[in-house]
């Protein structure tokens, strides 16, 4: 393929929901460059972006593809994305560096919830936005009411370009309004025939056409004027303040098309190279520390890691974009993330699974390279002796988490092994072994995410694993002031162990006074790392107990706050104050008062009135009006406490705050209840006392576990 300057690379991005047809219209475009003879179809399982066997079995995408294809002297790169939420990290590396976004609309099913939830992603990104209406041929295609969604969704800044002629069946024509020209496509699709515009559409064409030309002018003072002397603008006057307005993101294109049948895909390439911004002329990208990168291809040469895939028998795959200068075969670069340095021994192009080798690439296009030993995705590379760190993609929080435990003893390795390469091609997964709860945990954006994970592991590493519902970090404390004291004497021959400990062991609470009738006289504040304090007090009066002891006897108080009696969970905000006790001159000795001091301390725990606490978290619902009845009904069946409620866009905010042991099903629960019209986070509030018969029920449910253990 011949090189391509930056003024000549388009990125776009293909996105929707599910279902509306952005893999076709992908394989359309690569065929109407003629860069293929003949269209696969998502049916037939031979499109050149679905390739993964997974995405065969599956009947959609699931990961997103980067494909090439040429178009009147422009390079035109296309990333396919998955349409569900939960490969929403998948888009958002797309978004990351494309230039413009083509939102694929279903003509049948009109604005969709994978739509809506993407578009919250563009609108972070204000990534120029092309509307595209597909399956303009299908028989319940009602593209006046797709238009009316996505204006009632996405604002009036929507701006019809086409409209069909005769949707449904039997469409084969399309209305241009911005060039004024009637296309009618023969039944294989393909190039159009141009012709005039019928009499009976002119009426109604030539007033969208003074819609779009007032929409462009609203967007530039200079094109207003203009507009209000002549009456019109120009067709390059109308070009220039389309892209303009793309740029700024104050105006969507909405364009008709149909991707089964071939129909008005070239019209949309022929306004992404006439129309679309290159790198080059979108916004400078903005270091880390603040600096400005033009896009240009005689500057510093400078790469972007976005997205790795690990192939068999190859290794792993880094896609980059260049944002600076000009990268070739052969050179070395500076990893500024590690300071490591990778040389680039090949470079590709990508059309779906196929690799096309090319020596270089400029400023503003997308490629591949494979073997660097030390680079992830989200990392800069750049040339020796400058400093260019670009800002990272923000993955999405994971909404679902799981215990994964291998089914095959010795497993193990391979499994951290396995889970780290999945993490490498996908950050928005994340894996973190809890020494806390004795589970490997794994966080994920669903139940398809994870049924995807689980396939892989099965598929591509040959690992057999079970997913169980994770365990829950309770916390105890204490609720009263209890005095205990524990001897501790062994005699076995020679010196023995002796260490005696008096303590006052109560709830700790910031600001609380000293005890009563002793004399502090030394004071020790713990914050612990699983949250919480424990103060401890030295008491001691008259050397009863050698100062150098005191850090044995805090140790042992230690220990057993790292597995509380009720159900072996980390304890928390307890003031201990050793006030008496006895040594022995030969006996004493450190391990004496740590096992006295953790004795004491538990036999005082037990006594004193112990609480469970459990973790409460903030819980954030965005969801339609039509449904906040039942979402807070639903928050309050989980022993939610629901904090307000606001409007936020389109939708009303939901704010409750719930124990983290109800949230486990709610993603699977909020979508069935709102049909997929709501998304939610959360994060950790606090740790509340549960109820007397929920501690009950976990106090003996550990009990019979430890129990069967010793068994």
């Amino acid at each position: 393929m011949a090189n391509f300057d930056t003024a000549h690379v388009k990125n776009i991005v293909l996105l929707g929901h599910s279902g509306s047809g952005k893999t076709t219209l992908a394989e359309c475009a690569v065929y109407e460059a003629g860069l293929i003879t003949r269209r696969g179809t998502v049916e037939e399982k031979n499109t050149i972006a679905d390739y993964h066997e997974l995405e065969q079995e599956r009947g959609n995408s699931v990961f997103s593809k980067l494909l090439h294809t040429t178009w009147k002297g422009y390079k035109i790169n296309i990333i396919d994305t998955p349409g569900y939420d939960d490969f929403a990290g998948e888009v958002i590396a797309a978004l990351r560096v494309a230039d413009t976004g083509i939102m694929v609309l279903n003509a049948a099913q009109g604005v969709e919830v994978g739509t809506e939830i993407v578009w919250e992603y563009t609108e972070e990104f204000k990534t120029p936005m092309i509307l595209a209406v597909n399956q303009m041929d299908h028989e319940k295609a009602d593209f006046d009411k797709t238009v009316e969604q996505a204006k009632n969704r996405f604002g009036s800044s929507v701006v019809v370009v086409q409209y069909p002629m005769n949707s449904g069946p039997g469409f084969n024509a399309i209305v241009d309004v911005l060039n004024m020209v009637l296309y009618q496509f023969g039944p294989e699709g393909g190039k159009p025939e141009k012709l005039p515009i019928p009499a009976s559409e002119m009426e109604k064409a030539e007033a969208m056409h003074k819609d779009l030309i007032e929409a462009i002018a609203g967007n530039d003072e200079g094109l207003m004027e203009k507009y209000f002397e002549q009456g019109t603008l120009e067709e390059d006057e109308m070009r220039a303040g389309l892209k303009k307005s793309l740029i700024h993101h104050d105006l969507f294109p909405l364009f008709c098309v149909s991707s089964k049948k071939d129909m008005g895909i070239g019209r949309i390439l022929g306004f992404i190279d006439n129309v679309c911004p290159s790198a080059a002329e979108m916004p400078e990208q903005v270091t880390e520390n603040g600096d400005s990168l033009p896009c240009i291809g005689n500057g510093p040469a400078c790469i972007f890691i976005f997205k790795t895939i690990n192939e068999p028998h190859l290794g792993e795959m880094s896609l980059f974009k260049v944002y600076s200068g000009t990268v070739s075969v052969g050179m070395e670069l500076v990893n500024e993330n590690n300071g490591t340095s990778e040389k680039l021994n090949q470079l590709f192009l990508l059309e779906g699974k196929k690799r096309i080798p090319v020596d270089e690439l400029a400023a503003g296009d997308i490629g591949a390279t494979i073997k660097l030993r030390n680079t992830h995705t989200n990392n800069s590379l750049h040339v020796k002796g400058k400093n260019i760190a670009l800002k990272p993609i923000d993955f999405p929080e994971p909404h679902l988490q799981m215990a994964i435990e291998s089914t095959k003893k010795g497993d193990e390795e391979k499994l951290a092994q396995a889970m780290h390469q999945l993490h490498e091609e996908d950050p928005s997964l994340s894996i973190e072994v809890s020494a806390e709860l004795k589970q490997t945990l794994l966080n994920c954006r669903g139940e398809m995410h994870l049924a995807v994970i689980k396939w892989k592991l099965e598929h591509l590493y040959k690992l057999e694993v079970n997913f169980v519902m994770p365990k829950i970090a309770y916390r105890e404390t204490i609720q009263k002031q209890v005095s205990s004291n524990y001897r501790h004497k062994k005699q076995s021959g020679g010196s023995g162990q002796f260490g005696e400990v008096h303590m006052l062991v109560e709830p700790f609470f910031e600001g609380m006074p000293d005890p009563e009738g002793v004399n502090v006289r030394g004071r020790d504040e713990h914050p612990l790392p699983w949250g919480g304090k424990l103060v401890f007090l030295n008491c001691i009066v008259g050397g009863v107990i050698d100062n150098r002891f005191l850090p044995s006897i805090m140790k042992g108080i230690m220990e057993k706050m790292h597995d509380g009696p009720l159900t072996g969970s980390y304890v928390r905000d307890v003031r201990v104050s050793v006030y008496d006790g006895k040594m022995h001159a030969v006996d004493s000795n450190d391990i004496s008062f740590k096992i006295a001091g953790m004795m004491a301390f538990k036999d005082a725990f037990h006594r004193a009135d112990p609480q469970l606490l459990e973790p409460i978290y903030e819980v954030e619902v965005l969801c339609d009006t039509d449904y906040t009845g039942a979402v807070m009904g639903d928050l309050q069946t989980r022993r939610g406490m629901i904090e307000g409620m606001d409007t936020h866009g389109h939708y009303q905010k939901i704010i409750a705050k719930v124990p983290l042991s109800e949230m486990h099903d709610y993603q699977s629960t909020l979508k069935s209840m709102t049909q997929g019209k709501a998304k939610y986070k959360m994060h950790f509030d606090s740790y509340n006392a549960v109820s007397y018969e929920i501690q009950k029920k976990l106090t003996e449910e550990h009990q019979k576990h430890a129990k069967d253990d010793l068994a």
